[in-house]
C-alpha cells in the first residue's frame, strides 16, 4: 500500500482522474526517474530481485470504500534491509524516494524497534483501469486491504493484470 499523499508524487503517470495534474509538472527527481525507492515497515521483508509489486493506493481520508485502488506495476531490483545508520538509509533513498531527508530522519526514527527498510524498484505501468477494493475481493485478488507487502499467488496476479485491462507482455514469467 502507498498513501494518497505520496502516490502520485512517486508516480505521476499514475494520477487519479479525482487529482489534479497541474500539482505535478514540476520536475523532480522522484517522479522521473524509472528507478524508484519505496521505504517500508512491512512484517513480510523477503521480496528478492525479480519480484513483480503491484502498489496499492489506500483511500483518502474522508472519502469512501472506492478510493482505494490498484495504479502502477514494478519489478524489484533489490532491497536493503538491517542498515546500519540513519545517513546509510538517507543515502540510500537519496533522490529517488518522495521524501526530504528532514522526513527521512522522521521515518529513520519513528519506531527504533522497528527500522524501516528500503526497496529499490523499477517502475513498468500504470495500470489502465484501477481496481478498487470492492472490486479485488470480487475477483478474489485479495480478502482484505493489505496493511504491508503480501505475496498474491500466480493466478490472482493474472487476474488482476486481465481485470486493469494491462498490456501483460510487459510481464516476462
Amino acid at each position: 500500500p502507498i498513501y494518497p499523499e505520496y502516490h502520485t508524487e512517486l508516480f505521476p503517470d499514475s494520477i487519479l482522474r479525482t487529482e489534479s495534474p497541474h500539482e505535478f509538472i514540476e520536475s523532480r527527481p522522484n517522479r522521473n526517474a524509472i528507478r524508484k525507492v519505496y521505504v517500508s515497515r512491512s512484517i513480510e521483508r523477503n521480496l528478492q530481485t525479480g519480484d513483480i509489486i503491484v502498489f496499492y493506493r489506500t483511500k483518502d481520508q474522508n472519502a469512501g470504500y472506492f478510493t482505494s485502488v490498484t495504479t502502477t506495476v514494478g519489478v524489484v531490483q533489490d532491497i536493503k534491509v538491517n542498515i546500519p545508520d540513519e545517513a546509510t538509509f538517507i543515502s540510500f533513498c537519496k533522490r529517488r524516494s518522495v521524501f526530504t531527508d528532514q522526513e527521512l530522519l522522521k521515518q529513520w526514527n519513528y519506531n527504533p524497534k522497528n527500522r524501516p527498510f528500503v526497496v529499490n524498484f523499477l517502475y513498468v505501468m500504470t495500470l489502465p483501469k484501477k481496481l478498487n477494493l470492492k472490486n479485488l475481493q470480487e475477483l478474489k485478488i485479495i480478502s482484505n486491504a493489505p496493511r504491508g507487502f503480501e505475496r498474491l499467488s500466480d493466478a490472482a496476479f493474472e487476474n488482476l493484470m486481465e481485470n486493469s485491462n494491462a498490456d501483460q507482455r510487459f510481464i516476462v514469467d
